[in-house]
């Protein structure tokens, strides 16, 4: 019986965001591995602003776990803090957009 009212462990970040650094005009991909599925009210935030899924930015999911965020084409200005919230769990990693140097 006790088995039964066994609660469901809580889900756990497995692997985080990482820092990225790419140069403009580039894509940048941010990965968040959770322990297992079903978690609720993910979202995903670059310096406070909530991101939605569109053809700059795209937000996939894999079998409930793995989560992706890709921001496609960045610019100078989409450098800051990106931010993978999944219920009461956070992971946030730095994206540095590099500009190209004209004195090569």
């Amino acid at each position: 019986l006790l088995l039964l009212c066994h609660a469901e462990e809580a889900a756990v970040i497995v692997s985080g965001l990482r820092n990225t650094d790419v140069f403009v005009g580039e894509s940048a991909t941010f990965t968040c591995e959770l322990s297992h599925p079903g978690v609720r009210n993910v979202q995903w935030w670059l310096d406070g602003t909530p991101l939605h899924n569109n053809l700059v930015t795209e937000i996939s999911e894999q079998d409930g776990r793995i989560h992706t965020l890709t921001l496609n084409d960045v610019a100078c200005h989409d450098s800051g803090t990106v931010t993978f919230r999944a219920g009461s769990l956070i992971s946030s990693a730095k994206l540095l957009v590099k500009g190209i140097s004209l004195l090569a």
